[in-house]
């Protein structure tokens, strides 16, 4: 008599969003996660089969993976060559997943960076007719969502309709696709940092409230002024340090203090507590890291740190996730705990981190 093999975990689709910035190390993220075949779908999605569909957010190479969605229902297609093809599409989502009950039902594009208003029609059409059949939504608004209550998320394109439901923490972002479509065409806009820091606001919503307006931020190497720019809109109080100056279109505002000095020799009053800090320095990791620990002691108990980790361009995983751990784990030995990390859209070759400050007791 011999021994039955182990019972084997079944096989799940699942799409996976990887930047192109990451394109050289696509093979070996996805073996990691356990792929066992993929499939690209649109611009940056990757429909993968695997046992392990744990690891899409447990293993270390979810770092690299901007969104996450199991796959329910598929209807490889070409919905441009299929006649009605949004009611049977609307139809069938209502029929799957009706029952669930969805806080929310979202739809985006799989090519999401095409100039074709096409599917974006399409996705607008889809939802509003899905949204005539499902009975009224718990959280209609992107950002009421509850993060951890499961919202009806679908992606369509050329390839065909993706359908899943998850929350969107598990999700890794509120949108369809996870990101929030930020304009960098105002006349306001300062850099492209400023997409950062609003898209990173945004995310933030997944693990805490936002902060209240007059919050005060200490916002580190703020030059020219992107990211400083989009805080004092959202009516924060903003001191902002760098050596360089700041833009001038700045000057407007009452809640800037800008402070002109190399951050290695500021050293706020004793009786200052800014309720957030954020650092988006070039240079080091590790020295921008020892500025923003030699700080945190001024900011308030659950203050909050948005830290941007900037590594170099590498064929391999190895290296960022290195240096992602050696980071880490150098802002907890001083009290941060890290809240959640992500690639943005406005990211390069970096990822946002936000950690939080313990509390007077150092909990």
């Amino acid at each position: 008599m011999t021994d039955s093999p182990p019972p084997t975990s079944p096989v799940q689709p699942w799409i996976v969003r990887i930047s192109d910035t990451f394109a050289p190390q696509v093979d070996e993220i996805l073996k990691q996660l356990g792929a066992e075949e993929t499939k690209r779908l649109g611009d940056d999605y990757f429909l993968i089969k695997t046992a392990n569909p744990a690891a899409i957010r447990s293993s270390p190479v979810a770092a690299f993976l901007r969104w996450n969605l199991p796959v329910h229902h598929s209807w490889p297609c070409n919905p441009q060559r299929m006649e009605s093809f949004i009611e049977k599409a609307a139809q069938t989502m209502w029929k799957k997943f009706g029952d669930s009950k969805p806080q929310n039902i979202l739809i985006g594009q799989l090519n999401h960076s095409s100039a074709d208003p096409y599917y974006k029609r399409m996705c607008s059409n889809l939802r509003g007719r899905t949204l005539q059949l499902f009975p009224p939504l718990a959280a209609p608004v992107v950002e009421e969502q509850i993060p951890d209550r499961p919202t009806l998320f679908a992606l369509l394109g050329k390839e065909g309709l993706y359908c899943g439901v998850q929350s969107p923490r598990e999700a890794n972002g509120f949108y369809a696709g996870g990101s929030r479509y930020i304009s960098l065409t105002m006349p306001s806009t300062i850099s492209r940092a400023g997409g950062k820091i609003a898209e990173a606001l945004h995310y933030l919503r997944l693990y805490r409230p936002p902060l209240p307006e007059h919050s005060h931020w200490l916002e580190l190497g703020a030059a020219p002024g992107g990211m400083t720019s989009e805080l004092l809109t959202r009516g924060y109080r903003v001191t902002a340090l760098d050596r360089a100056p700041l833009d001038r279109r700045l000057e407007k505002y009452e809640g800037l203090e800008f402070i002109a000095a190399d951050v290695t020799e500021f050293t706020p009053p004793k009786s200052v507590r800014y309720d957030a800090l954020l650092c988006d320095m070039n240079g080091p990791p590790h020295e921008a890291m020892e500025a923003v620990l030699r700080l945190s002691s001024h900011l308030a108990p659950r203050g909050l740190v948005v830290f941007t980790l900037k590594f170099s361009r590498t064929e391999t995983t190895r290296d960022p996730l290195q240096l992602l751990r050696n980071i880490t784990t150098q802002a907890h030995s001083q009290g941060l705990t890290l809240l959640a990390r992500t690639h943005l859209t406005y990211n390069g070759h970096e990822f946002t981190l936000f950690f939080e400050h313990g509390d007077s007791k150092g909990k």
